[in-house]
């Protein structure tokens, strides 16, 4: 495989890059890694691409930053993979951090408001948009659609948990294998529309990704270990009861069941997070989500907003230390957010290069697959019905026709990502200062 033509160099400043403008939740963030490394750069094929989405999407925790360590990891072993996941949220975390900060520190949220009233409806365009991108590459059957479809209602109207939706369309994909697995038609259609990819749908699998029991079972036993060691320094730093080693344990427990991403588990983080615990209140965290989707990366990353928040208000180092306390919690709540996330792809990532040929694997992943497209519309549709009501009988004119221009920017004209952010930011400000 011609990983040598991917220097680590031209990785990291991609991932870089990446980290600082991957807005737009994981459907705008999965989209801009399809547009430039599949597209543009063509570092990996379609199908490989998409094969590792499907893996990333059965996971809990945010699909994107897995798809990053999975292709960094793909590309250059352990290192790349590491390297990719912590480029992908590093920027996102400092730049929250800073928010958290002035936010905490100042208690003027005036600007960021009326920013977030330009940049949520610029939000619901950029998800549609991304969803339809993934959409056309991946519903290649009537079957497919109608999982989409499925999936949609599901989730938007039977208010179904997201992992009965994913067991569903697995089953789907498995009792309809025949008219699921678009593999074939995929590689066609890439060869056709693109240049040869360096990880290309022929390219045999590396070395390091070949899979083996062994080496699953070492890298799972490394990943706990380090997670357990680092409990444990918090527990005997500060004893089993103090906000750090409750951040670690919650944390934890957060990442195992965040299955279609941060708008699934944030129910279960309030409640634990401002009733159980009392880091912040309820007020705050909705702050806390306006910061987030400020931000770059995934939108999970307000677990560091939370972190933040908790360490500062119960000033557990002294009224002296409180941006060190607040920038422990912070750390402790990403870290134990995030780590999984990192096991799960570099113990898994082989298993998942083993079934790329897989009939019977294919075709539920490529069902799975359909169902997210589905899930990223319900996501979108709730975050519109909550953007274009200022309550529950009064239209808000102003966001609806601001997310029609953005649609307009975005399907019409191409806007990327950053200048249609920063585009809408501007005029919510604007908006503000002549109301």
């Amino acid at each position: 495989m011609p990983t040598h033509e991917i220097t680590l160099k031209a990785a990291f400043l991609y991932w870089l890059k990446l980290g600082f403008i991957s807005f737009g939740g994981p459907a705008g963030q999965i989209a801009l890694m399809h547009t430039e490394l599949v597209e543009k750069r063509r570092w990996i094929s379609e199908t490989r691409f998409l094969h590792a989405l499907n893996y990333c999407m059965l996971l809990p925790g945010p699909e994107a930053t897995q798809l990053a360590i999975y292709i960094g990891w793909l590309m250059h072993k352990t290192r790349g993979g590491i390297m990719a996941g912590l480029l992908f949220v590093l920027p996102g975390f400092l730049i929250l951090i800073l928010l958290s900060w002035i936010y905490i520190a100042f208690g003027d949220n005036t600007v960021v408001q009326a920013l977030m009233n330009g940049i949520k409806p610029a939000v619901v365009a950029i998800v549609l948009a991304a969803a339809w991108r993934i959409a056309q590459r991946t519903l290649k059957t009537g079957v497919l659609i109608a999982v989409a479809l499925a999936a949609f209602v599901a989730i938007a109207w039977l208010h179904l948990p997201f992992p009965l939706v994913i067991i569903a369309a697995a089953c789907t994909g498995l009792i309809f294998r025949k008219f699921c697995n678009t593999a074939q038609s995929a590689h066609r259609q890439t060869k056709h529309q693109h240049l040869p990819a360096i990880i290309g749908d022929d390219t045999p699998t590396p070395e390091h990704a070949r899979f083996s029991w062994l080496k699953l079972l070492i890298t799972l036993g490394v990943g706990i270990l380090f997670a357990v060691a680092v409990w444990l320094l918090l527990a005997l730093s500060f004893g089993l009861l103090h906000p750090l080693t409750d951040m670690a344990s919650f944390f934890t427990k957060a990442a195992m069941l965040s299955f279609g991403g941060a708008y699934a588990v944030l129910p279960y983080m309030v409640q634990a997070a401002v009733e159980q615990y009392h880091w912040l209140s309820t007020t705050q965290m909705m702050d806390g989500l306006a910061l987030g989707e400020t931000t770059p990366g995934p939108l999970i990353m307000i677990v560091a907003f939370v972190g933040f928040i908790g360490g500062w208000s119960h000033a557990f180092l002294g009224a002296d230390h409180l941006l060190l306390a607040a920038g422990l919690g912070a750390s402790v709540a990403c870290f134990f957010t995030f780590l999984p996330s990192f096991i799960f792809i570099l113990a898994g990532g082989p298993l998942v290069e083993s079934s790329r040929n897989n009939l019977h694997l294919n075709a539920p992943l490529n069902a799975i697959s359909a169902a997210v497209v589905g899930v990223i519309v319900s996501l979108a549709w709730m975050f519109a019905s909550h953007v274009f009501f200022k309550d529950a009988a009064t239209l808000d004119i102003q966001a609806i026709v601001l997310t029609a221009l953005a649609g307009i920017a975005v399907f019409k004209f191409k806007l990327s990502t950053v200048k249609l952010l920063a585009a809408c930011a501007l005029a919510g400000y604007t908006l503000s200062l002549l109301a």
